[in-house]
């Protein structure tokens, strides 16, 4: 598996943070092979893993863990079997000769990241964005690099070629993985096919504040799998906090109709539906919303849920609800006396 820290662009899960290090990991199609540099393994699969969702061969998929498990688990990687990544990725004299340019350079920047070489990597890669396969891992240094605009590129490029996305991969047997960290608990896998790449470009356009774009990209993997809960929280997120028109909120309420708390994604796809319920004035719908995303506080994020509590007060307020709107008030400045505008409402500043 492949491993880039990167973040899902979320609100409440630290949004565009992009995590120092990048992790190599390769993974023999088929097989159980597991390497990547010294301290910076992480093999999929282990007792942390709770469930996996998402179409098979669409290159879009999530997993979640269990925490405790997850912690467990990062204590090593399966010993390698068979074959090296590092004899897969040697072309040698001979093999070069025949070698296509671009190939050869996806081979060597693939090399360069097994061994370390991040800015080596991106320098061969990019050189070679004609070839589908190169250009994924191309825009995947992009991002981690804080290099949208590049990404965005590589991405368009990867997209372009999508008949041979996964080629060259498949020749030298090797099956990359981008993960993204949803929450601690959920993370978003993206492999070099269609739709995995797309969810990659869209991040690549929130990245650069391409809003429109980004949705754009969002709708087209939402026509495909509309039951895909992050790519439609992904959605909302832009159409309530970033376009925040009449329509965008009236367009957030259609696409949470069906909205539940069954998990944090889901919990916040219900925050963002109080969100615009409140904006279109309907303040008793945006609190049973914004009620049902507090109902369960296990395993939400302190943020999470301090943003879901402080809209619900604004809520109370909006209806009139003077006393239940200052209790909640109260309770959020007792966790955190510095959230928002919290202590002004309280009248302990001037």
């Amino acid at each position: 598996d492949w491993t880039p820290n990167l973040i899902m662009p979320l609100r409440f899960f630290q949004r565009f943070k992009i995590a120092p290090g990048l992790t190599l990991n390769l993974s023999k199609w088929g097989g159980s092979l597991s390497v990547g540099p010294p301290g910076a393994k992480f093999t999929f699969g282990t007792a942390g893993t709770r469930g996996t969702v998402g179409i098979p061969g669409s290159g879009l998929y999530y997993t979640e863990h269990n925490p405790l498990d997850r912690r467990r688990g990062k204590r090593g990687s399966p010993a390698p079997e068979g074959e090296s990544a590092a004899d897969r990725l040697d072309l040698g004299f001979f093999r070069r000769l025949i070698t296509p340019p671009e190939e050869e350079a996806f081979v060597d920047g693939l090399r360069q990241i097994h061994e370390g070489d991040e800015a080596g990597a991106w320098n061969t890669l990019s050189q070679a964005t004609a070839q589908a396969d190169a250009a994924f891992m191309a825009g995947v240094l992009a991002l981690k690099r804080q290099q949208p605009e590049a990404a965005i590129d590589c991405f368009s490029s990867a997209l372009d070629r999508g008949e041979t996305l996964g080629e060259l991969f498949r020749k030298y047997e090797i099956r990359p993985t981008v993960s993204l960290s949803i929450t601690d608990h959920i993370d978003a896998r993206i492999e070099p096919a269609a739709r995995g790449i797309a969810l990659a470009l869209a991040e690549a356009y929130q990245m650069s504040a391409q809003w429109s774009e980004a949705l754009d990209v969002l709708e087209s993997i939402h026509a495909a799998q509309p039951e895909d809960s992050v790519v439609t929280l992904s959605m909302v997120e832009i159409l309530a906090a970033e376009i925040a028109t009449p329509d965008a909120y009236q367009r957030v309420v259609s696409l949470t109709r069906d909205a539940d708390n069954t998990d944090e994604i889901r919990a916040a796809i219900c925050y963002w539906k109080g969100r615009a319920l409140h904006e279109l004035g309907l303040h008793t719908a945006a609190r049973d919303a914004l009620t049902l995303a507090f109902r369960r506080k296990k395993d939400r994020s302190d943020a999470f849920l301090l943003a879901v509590q402080y809209e619900r007060a604004c809520v109370y307020d909006a209806l009139g609800k003077k006393t239940r709107a200052r209790e909640e008030f109260e309770r959020i400045y007792a966790a955190d006396p510095g959230y928002e505008d919290v202590s002004s409402r309280l009248g302990l500043v001037g």
